[in-house]
C-alpha cells in the first residue's frame, strides 16, 4: 500500500473533525469554559472504560451507547452549573469534573487486564486505522449537528457572546446550554473514538484560538481554522509517516508549534516596537534552546554514572548479586514471559509461517498468544487466522475481554 492509500482515509477524518470542531471551538473561546471539550472527551472516554469492563468491544454499537450516556449526563450537569451570579466559575466545576472521570476511569481500567493498552488507545487513538464507514457516520453526524446549529444560531452565537443580553430578553439560557452542551457530546462521542482525547481537545482549541487572534468576524474565523486545520493535518499525517511516528500525538505537536511560531509573529507585528520586540522573542528563543541543550547534556552525564543514575547501587550489586537466568530457547517461551501489548507488537512482525512452525505448536493454552498470534494471521491470511480465534472463542476459562476482541475481529476482519 502507498502512502497516499495509507493517509487517504486518515486524512480524511481529519478533515471531518477540523470542520465540526473549529466551529465549535469558537464558542468554547467565546464561553470561557476551554476545558470543556477535555472534560467531555474524558467523560465519552470514561463510558467507553465502564463498557470495556463489562467485556463490550471499544468500538462497538453498545460500547458507543455507554460513552453517549455519559456525555449526555455531563451536558446536563455542565448547562445545571452554569448559574448567573455564581460565586464559583464554571472552569472550575468543569476542571473537577474532568478530574474526576479520569480519576474513575482508572480505577474501573485496574479492575480489567491489560487496561494500559486500553487507557493508551483513549490518550492517542487510532486514527491511522480509521475505516471509511466510520469516516462517512462521522461525517453525516456532524453535518446534522452542524445544521442544527445553523438553524439556531442567533440564539447560540447570543448565549456564547453575551449571556446578559440573553438572560434580558428572557431566552431559557440553561435549556439552550443543554442543547449545546449535548450536541458537543455527540460530536466528542464519535472523536474520541477514532482521534482520541488529546487530538480532539487540539482540533477543538487550536484552530479557534489562531482564527480569534486574527479576526473578530465569525466566517473568516471559520475560514482561518478550516485552513490551518487542514493544512496542519495533512503535514502532522505526512511528519508522521516519515518519521514513523504515531499519528495523533504527530498532529497534536504539529499544531502546538504552528500555534506558537503564530503567536510570536502577532506579538512581533503587533508590537509598536518591532525590533526591540523580536530582541525579546529572539533572546526567549536562545534561552529555551539553551536550557533544552543543558538538559540532554545533563541527562547523558548523569545516566553514564551509575551512583546517581541507580540508587544504592553499589550495596545492591554486593549484597545481591544478579542471578544468572537462563535464556528462553523458544520464541513462545520468550512470548510467555512478556505482556499482552509487546506480545502483539512482537507477533505483529513475524510471518505467518513463523507463527505456525515456531508460536502456535508451543503456545499451548497461553490464551494471549494464541489470541495475538490469531490477530496477526487473520491480516495476513484469513483462512489460518479464523480457525485459531474460533477455537478460542470455544474455550470456557476465555476471559472476557480476550473474548471480547477475538469476537470483534472475527466480525469486523
Amino acid at each position: 500500500m502507498n502512502p497516499l492509500q495509507l493517509m487517504a482515509l486518515p486524512f480524511l477524518e481529519c478533515l471531518v473533525l477540523v470542520g465540526i470542531h473549529s466551529y465549535l471551538g469558537i464558542h468554547v473561546i467565546k464561553r470561557e469554559v476551554i476545558f470543556v471539550d477535555l472534560a467531555l472527551a474524558q467523560i465519552a472516554a470514561l463510558g467507553t472504560t465502564v463498557a470495556y469492563l463489562f467485556g463490550i468491544h471499544p468500538h462497538s454499537t453498545g460500547s458507543y451507547a455507554f460513552s453517549l450516556a455519559f456525555t449526555f449526563v455531563a451536558a446536563a450537569v455542565f448547562s445545571l452549573t452554569r448559574l448567573r451570579r455564581g460565586r464559583i466559575p464554571q472552569e472550575a466545576v468543569i476542571g473537577l469534573t474532568y478530574a474526576l472521570a479520569a480519576a474513575t476511569a482508572i480505577l474501573v481500567i485496574d479492575r480489567a487486564p491489560h487496561g494500559a493498552e486500553h487507557i493508551k488507545e483513549i490518550l492517542t487513538g487510532s486514527i491511522l486505522w480509521v475505516r471509511g464507514e466510520t469516516v462517512a457516520t462521522a461525517a453525516a453526524v456532524y453535518a446534522f449537528v452542524g445544521l442544527f446549529h445553523y438553524v439556531f444560531r442567533k440564539r447560540f452565537l447570543l448565549v456564547s457572546e453575551d449571556v446578559e443580553s440573553a438572560y434580558r430578553r428572557g431566552i431559557p439560557v440553561r435549556l439552550w446550554d443543554f442543547l449545546f452542551y449535548m450536541s458537543f457530546g455527540l460530536v466528542i462521542t464519535h472523536s474520541v473514538e477514532t482521534a482520541g482525547v488529546l487530538l480532539v481537545f487540539v482540533f477543538l482549541v487550536v484552530p479557534a484560538v489562531l482564527a480569534i487572534l486574527l479576526t473578530d468576524r465569525l466566517l473568516y474565523q471559520l475560514i482561518i481554522g478550516w485552513t490551518l486545520g487542514t493544512l496542519v493535518s495533512f503535514a502532522g499525517l505526512a511528519l508522521s509517516y516519515i518519521l514513523d511516528l504515531p499519528s495523533g500525538p504527530a498532529i497534536v505537536t504539529f499544531y502546538g508549534l504552528v500555534l506558537l511560531t503564530a503567536s510570536l509573529a502577532l506579538y512581533v507585528y503587533r508590537s509598536p516596537r518591532r525590533a526591540k520586540a523580536l530582541a525579546h522573542v529572539t533572546a526567549g528563543l536562545l534561552a529555551a534552546g539553551s536550557l533544552l541543550a543543558l538538559l540532554m547534556v545533563s541527562g547523558r552525564w548523569i545516566a553514564r554514572r551509575p551512583a546517581l543514575a541507580f540508587p544504592d547501587w553499589k550495596r545492591s550489586a554486593l549484597v545481591h548479586p544478579p542471578a544468572r537466568v537462563d535464556e528462553p530457547r523458544s520464541l513462545a517461551a520468550k512470548l510467555k514471559a512478556m505482556d499482552f501489548v509487546t506480545k502483539k507488537e512482537q507477533l505483529g512482525r513475524m510471518s505467518a509461517e513463523t507463527i505456525e512452525k515456531e508460536i502456535l505448536p508451543e503456545a499451548g493454552n497461553d490464551a494471549e498468544i494464541l489470541l495475538a498470534a490469531g490477530l496477526r494471521l487473520l491480516k495476513v491470511d484469513p483462512g489460518k487466522g479464523r480457525p485459531v480465534l474460533e477455537g478460542l472463542l470455544r474455550r470456557t476459562d476465555l476471559s472476557p475481554l480476550l473474548r471480547a476482541q477475538a469476537r470483534g475481529a472475527l466480525e469486523n476482519p
